[in-house]
Formats: structure tokens, C-alpha cells, sequence
């Protein structure tokens, strides 16, 4: 492929994956995954901060979704309601297409203790987002943050069931058979 063609952050990620696979992901360099991208090393570093947020980018983008999903609802929806609007919102990311990279992904991370840790932060700043959404919305403490954690916990669980080989479900519809399991589930603790 030629330095000059579209895509290349796409390619990027493609190349970093089966580097990963290949060499394992404390081998593989940014200069490596540029190298088999086709691009320079310097376009790596326009694309990414370092090796690690090739599996991680796009936090910008999630939390965006969210939180105008949530800031889009109608005004008596409920903190539920809004969670699944933010929890649809965001299956424009996980799409049939994108399952294979996404279950090559998990694996990669699965390995690696630091990588596993920053999948921790990422969540707990999507968690973080959907809090801050719901409190503009007027959702009070603690509400607002019990409510979120709740979401978050889907989204993980969703994500799990997602990229499981014997499911063919989309990310939409079980996140929110998710989310409705666990808000069934606290109905219990009372």
C-alpha cells in the first residue's frame, strides 16, 4: 500500500493487531505497526499517543455519544431511559463488521495486566460521563452516580456477550437486555 492512501488510521489498527498477535504486544513498536501499515513513523504519532491507545482510542468519541444521547432524551425520561438511549448510541460503534477486530482485541488485552488496568480507567470515564450527563439532566446524587455504574456494568456485560463467538445478536439489543437485568436485579435488594 502506498504512504499516500486514505484510511490510515484504520490501517493502523489492522496492522497493530496482527502485530500483536504475531510478535506479542510488549515486542511490537510504533515503528513496527507504521512499517506495516505502509505509513512513516511520524504518521503513527498523528494517529496515536503510543502503542497502547491503538486499542484504546476513541474515548473522545464514546463519551460524546452518551452524553448527547442522554442530553438528547425527551424531558420525562426517566434515568433508565436515558441510560438506554446512551447505551443505543453507542452500538453505532460495535457493529458486525467490527466484532472479529473487537474479539482479536479482547484477547490482546486479556494478556497484559497494564492493558487490562487501562480498559479499568477507560470504563470508569465512560461511567464518569454518563453521571455527569445525568446530573445536567437534573438526576441528583446519588442517584446519578448509582445510576451510572449500573450502565457501566451493562455496557461491560454486553460487550462480553457481544464479542462471544456463539452469540450473533447486535450490541444494541443485548445491552439493553442487560440493562434491564440489572435494574431488575436491584429490585431484588430491596
Amino acid at each position: 500500500m502506498g504512504r499516500w492512501e486514505p484510511n490510515a488510521r484504520e490501517r493502523l489498527e489492522r496492522a497493530a493487531l496482527e502485530l500483536f498477535e504475531e510478535r506479542g504486544y510488549d515486542s511490537t513498536t510504533a515503528a513496527g505497526i507504521a512499517e506495516r501499515a505502509g505509513l512513516a513513523k511520524s504518521s503513527f504519532f498523528r494517529h496515536f499517543a503510543d502503542k497502547r491507545e491503538v486499542l484504546f482510542g476513541g474515548q473522545e468519541v464514546f463519551n460524546r455519544l452518551v452524553a448527547d444521547a442522554i442530553t438528547g432524551s425527551p424531558p420525562e425520561a426517566t434515568p433508565i431511559e436515558m441510560l438506554g438511549a446512551a447505551l443505543d448510541a453507542v452500538a453505532v460503534v460495535f457493529t458486525d463488521e467490527r466484532r472479529a477486530l473487537a474479539r482479536r482485541r479482547q484477547a490482546i488485552v486479556a494478556g497484559h495486566d497494564d492493558l487490562r488496568e487501562r480498559e479499568l480507567l477507560k470504563l470508569a470515564a465512560l461511567t464518569g460521563c454518563l453521571s455527569d450527563a445525568l446530573r445536567g439532566r437534573g438526576v441528583p446524587d446519588p442517584a446519578a452516580g448509582l445510576a451510572a455504574e449500573l450502565a457501566g456494568l451493562a455496557f461491560r456485560n454486553a460487550f462480553a456477550r457481544w464479542i462471544d463467538p456463539a452469540n450473533d445478536q447486535g450490541f444494541a439489543t443485548i445491552a439493553r437486555q442487560e440493562l434491564k437485568a440489572l435494574v431488575a436485579a436491584t429490585a431484588t435488594l430491596t
